[in-house]
């Protein structure tokens, strides 16, 4: 590793070259892949291929960091295709390949230049921007890179200084796709919106134990999304797995973490993120995801060699099928149109379907630790060793429903909120000028409403259980009708069904909703207990048999008076009531 003193001194001997003869290596090539630039050698860069390669490349801002720095991409097509009205217009398909989401593992960037750099000298990826437009965004975590330092990233070989995890609002973006809080990640949608990329790759280094295996790659749809779509998905994975076996690698289609953590017996299984992800995302858009993971334990240099090559691989491969799979996609979006009243998975699960694996592991001991107290693995890193483990990768839909035939209101009072959220995400609505006085639709109340007992992203999340219902309900003019017939109806759903792990109910949007806010004295609900129970004898013979037969709730004074509070005229019926509604009727 260099020393600090040695690196400063590394990297002034290499400035960019005048503006006449850019130079277009990086500060990390010209370490030996030892370092890595800060953003400002990223915004040069950028301007620099744009100027040595006009008609190739196109420098973009393509929004603002909460700490006022640019995000940059570069747009690259062989023949100026630099603009989304141009790639429609040309049927070009478009990849768009992201390093530094988290701004430690931080392989894509370096990687992803190189592999710009030779690719526009004809000595990678030939003829491949011919057939597509590559947005390369180097930095995604724009402000977390520059958060920089050495050890941001304990279980990992190099660079010696990189960028931090989350970003400068300690928002981890890759937990951001659908909630889409962060800044940068409605920067990102935006651009997204814009392009409609065909093919979404999403550069990381992993954490994790030390083995041999260098990278993972993993594609949805694969097991997820449009099940037709699922053969371009597992296409692309296998094409691009093959292309770096070649160059040396040892790829893997599973993200390589052991089923129990430390344990490496306990093997793998394989799974569907879920959308707060990029590739539990993209699927719900009927587009292709690949979560590239190079191991941490690998050297730098090493790292960025591999992940170069995936970008080459994958540029390659949508030069070659991209216009085929651009067809699948499209009619993808066709037949997510008609899910009206279909089935839709909410989530994936793994089967207990096991088969044994080998795996290139290591010589490793597990030993209680006087430090920890608990068992501690370690590991030999100069005794390969085969593993023979199990893998589980059988994945199937756990929680499915039913769409509704026309789609979803939103209630006048949550208008703004989720209005906007829809327009970030591209998904097609519109305002009610009218309103119904009593409209057939269908309600959820939750039978139970767990809070996260503590904040996730910022979030108190929540977890209900309950069914939708009929029940006529009135609808105002400004309310928000959401059809289910357009092309990211999958993305509808998982945003609004309440059951859904991402869904905006399940981030905590709607918790007002099940927070009660009036009520009635006790002494209060005690007359009003006798009352109903000398008005109707049916309800104090439901009293005495619930008594009887509910030891815990003939213990519990306060559900005993919420017997009889729920049936008077004061109590809230919107209370649990979700406010957005399910029609099979479009308004």
């Amino acid at each position: 590793m260099i020393r600090s003193a040695l690196l400063l001194a590394l990297l002034s001997a290499f400035p960019l070259a005048h503006a006449a003869t850019p130079d277009l290596t990086t500060i990390s090539e010209r370490s030996g892949f030892q370092a890595t630039g800060r953003y400002d050698e990223t915004i040069a860069l950028c301007a620099a291929f744009a100027q040595a390669y006009p008609k190739q490349v196109q420098c973009i801002d393509f929004g603002i960091t909460p700490e006022g720095r640019p995000m940059k991409a570069l747009v690259a097509n062989n023949n100026g295709v630099f603009t989304p009205a141009a790639a429609k217009k040309a049927g070009l398909p478009v990849t768009l390949i992201q390093g530094g989401i988290h701004a430690g593992e931080i392989d894509g960037k370096d990687a992803g230049f190189l592999a710009l750099r030779e690719i526009l000298e004809g000595r990678a990826g030939k003829g491949a921007l011919d057939k597509q437009v590559l947005l390369f965004v180097p930095v995604f975590n724009v402000d977390g890179h520059e958060r920089f330092g050495k050890w941001n990233r304990p279980n990992q070989r190099g660079p010696v200084e990189m960028g931090w995890r989350t970003t400068a609002q300690n928002l981890n973006l890759n937990r951001d796709y659908l909630k889409a809080d962060a800044p940068e990640m409605q920067a990102m949608l935006g651009l997204v919106n814009a392009w409609d990329p065909l093919t979404y790759v999403d550069l990381h280094a992993t954490n994790g134990a030390k083995f041999q295996h260098d990278i993972s790659i993993q594609v949805e749809p694969v097991y997820s999304g449009d099940p037709e779509f699922r053969k371009a998905g597992l296409a692309l994975r296998s094409n691009v797995i093959k292309d770096i076996a070649k160059e040396g690698s040892t790829p893997q289609s599973y993200y390589m973490s052991f089923v129990k953590q430390d344990d490496p017996m306990s093997g793998f299984e394989d799974s569907v993120s879920d959308p707060r992800f990029s590739t539990g995302y993209f699927q719900l858009r009927n587009r292709m995801a690949m979560l590239v993971e190079t191991h941490s334990w690998k050297e730098y240099p090493v790292r960025v060699r591999i992940t170069r090559n995936t970008v080459v691989s994958v540029l390659n491969q949508v030069a070659k099928h991209g216009a085929d799979w651009q067809k699948a996609a499209y009619a993808a979006d066709a037949r997510a149109a008609k899910l009206g009243n279909k089935k839709v998975a909410l989530n994936y699960r793994t089967t207990d379907k096991t088969e044994m694996v080998n795996f290139n592991g290591y010589e490793y001991t597990r030993k209680p630790s006087e430090i920890s107290g608990g068992l501690m693995t370690r590991y030999d890193e100069t005794r390969p060793q085969v593993w023979r483990v199990p893998l589980r990768d059988e994945v199937v839909a756990d929680v499915e429903v039913t769409a509704p035939g026309a789609g979803y209101i939103v209630p006048a009072a949550q208008a703004a909120i989720v209005g906007e959220k829809l327009r970030q995400h591209g998904v097609v609505f519109r305002k009610l000028d009218q309103g119904v006085a009593r409209a057939n639709v269908e309600t959820f109340r939750a039978d139970k409403a767990t809070l996260d007992a503590a904040s996730v992203e910022g979030h108190q999340r929540l977890t209900v259980t309950g069914k939708w219902m009929a029940e006529p309900r009135a609808v105002t003019a400004g309310s928000l009708f959401v059809p289910i017939a357009q092309p990211k109806a999958r993305l509808v759903v998982a945003m609004f069904e309440p059951q859904a792990p991402d869904s905006l109910l399940a981030w905590g949007t709607f918790n007002t909703a099940f927070e009660r806010k009036e009520y009635m004295e006790d002494y209060v609900a005690e007359d009003v207990a006798r009352e109903q129970m000398a008005a109707d004898p049916k309800v104090a013979a439901e009293f005495a048999q619930r008594l009887a037969s509910d030891p815990a709730f003939a213990k519990d004074p306060q559900a005993r008076l919420a017997f009889f509070a729920k049936r008077h005229s004061s109590y809230d019926e919107r209370l649990n009531l979700y406010p957005v509604l399910r029609t099979d009727t479009a308004l």
